[in-house]
C-alpha cells in the first residue's frame, strides 16, 4: 500500500522508468507478493527448470482479451520463468492493466489453488485489497526497456523497508479535518506577525505549494476517471456480447427442437408408406402355391420395427442352406 501511494506522490508529467527508486520497490514487492508461499521449486515446463509466479501467470491471464502473454513467451532475450515474470509486471503496467490481470487470476481459484500453498497471500482476502489498489497505477505512465541485468532473471530481489519506517502522509491525502486545521493555524498565525513583511512570503509559497499539489492531485483523479469509465464500457461490451450469444444460443436450440419434431413426422410418413407398400405386394403374389401363399399370410403382419437382428438373420440363413444341403 505504502509503495502504490509513493508511486503516485512520486509520479509527475514525465513517465516512470527503471532508474525509480519507487518503481524498483514496487516490482520488488509485487514479485514477493506473487511468489509467497508458491508450489514447487522446479517444473518441466520452464526452460531453466525453476518453477515461478510466471508459469502461473501464463495460465491464469490466457482467458483474459488481448493479453500480452504470447509476446512475452516469445520474446527471443528473455529465457527463464522468473525473466518473463519481471517482463510481464513492465508490460502489464504499461498496458495499464495490471489490476485486470491480477482480478483474472484470482477468479480462477482452481488454477490458484493449483500454484499455491495454503496461507498465501494470492488464497486471502488481501488479494482483493491488491486488487483495488492497483487500479490507482492506471493513471501512470510507464516506459521501460525490456533488456538489461534486472531482467535477466539472476539479480536477487531486494526491499528497501527505509523509505515506509517513517511514512508520512503528504498534502494528497490529508483529510479535511487536518486541511481545515492547518489552514486556521496558517491565519492564526499571519494574524499577529512580528515580521510584516517575511509571513507574507511564506504564506504565498505555501499556497502556491498546496496549488500545486492540488492540481497533480486533480490530474491523478481524472486520469483514473478516464480508466474506470473505459473499463465499464468494456465491460458493458463483453455483456452486451453475452447477451447476444444468449439469443443465439436459445435460437439454436428452438431450431434444434423444430428439427426434431419436423424428423418424427417424416419417420411415421415412412412407416405409412412401408405399410402400404407391403399391401400392394401382398396383392401382386398370386396363391396357387402354397409355399407363396403361406409367404403371403405371413406378410400381412406389419413388418415395420419387426426386423430380425443380424444374428437371427445369420442363423436363419444357416439353417436353410443346411436343409437345402440335406435336401438336394
Amino acid at each position: 500500500r505504502f509503495s502504490v501511494k509513493t508511486l503516485l506522490e512520486k509520479y509527475t508529467a514525465e513517465p516512470i522508468d527503471d532508474s525509480s527508486e519507487e518503481f524498483v520497490n514496487f516490482a520488488a514487492i509485487l514479485e514477493q507478493i506473487l511468489s509467497h508461499r508458491f508450489k514447487g521449486p522446479v517444473s518441466w515446463f520452464s526452460s531453466d527448470g525453476q518453477r515461478g509466479f510466471w508459469d502461473y501467470i501464463r495460465l491464469a491471464c490466457s482467458k483474459v482479451p488481448n493479453n500480452c502473454v504470447s509476446s512475452i513467451e516469445n520474446m527471443e532475450n528473455i529465457s527463464t520463468s522468473r525473466a518473463k515474470g519481471r517482463a510481464w509486471i513492465r508490460v502489464a503496467l504499461m498496458e495499464k492493466r495490471m489490476s485486470e490481470y491480477i482480478s483474472t487470476a484470482l477468479r480462477d481459484t482452481r488454477t490458484t489453488r493449483r500454484f499455491y500453498d495454503d496461507g498465501a497471500i494470492m488464497l486471502r482476502e488481501e488479494s482483493t485489497v491488491l486488487t483495488g489498489m492497483l487500479i490507482g497505477l492506471s493513471a501512470i505512465d510507464f516506459s521501460f526497456c525490456l533488456k538489461g541485468e534486472v531482467m535477466d532473471g539472476k539479480t536477487p530481489v531486494v526491499i528497501d523497508y527505509t523509505p515506509y519506517l517513517k511514512f508520512t502522509q503528504s498534502y494528497d491525502y490529508l483529510s479535511e479535518d487536518e486541511e481545515r486545521g492547518s489552514v486556521e493555524s496558517s491565519t492564526s498565525e499571519d494574524s499577529s506577525p512580528e515580521h510584516p513583511y517575511l509571513p507574507l512570503v511564506t504564506d504565498e509559497d505555501s499556497w502556491y505549494n498546496k496549488w500545486r499539489k492540488m492540481e497533480q492531485k486533480f490530474r491523478i483523479v481524472y486520469a483514473q476517471k478516464g480508466y474506470l469509465e473505459e473499463l465499464v464500457r468494456l465491460r458493458e461490451s463483453q455483456l452486451k456480447d453475452l447477451k447476444a450469444r444468449e439469443a443465439e444460443n436459445k435460437r439454436l436450440k428452438l431450431r434444434l427442437e423444430e428439427v426434431m419434431v419436423q424428423n418424427q413426422l417424416e419417420k411415421r410418413e415412412l412407416e405409412g408408406v412401408i405399410l402400404e407398400l407391403q399391401e400392394q405386394l401382398t396383392g401382386l403374389i398370386p396363391c396357387e402355391n402354397p409355399q407363396l401363399a403361406q409367404l403371403s399370410k405371413e406378410m400381412v403382419t406389419p413388418l415395420v420395427n419387426q426386423w430380425p437382428s443380424l444374428g437371427t438373420l445369420n442363423g436363419n440363413e444357416s439353417g436353410s442352406d443346411t436343409k437345402l444341403y440335406r435336401r438336394y
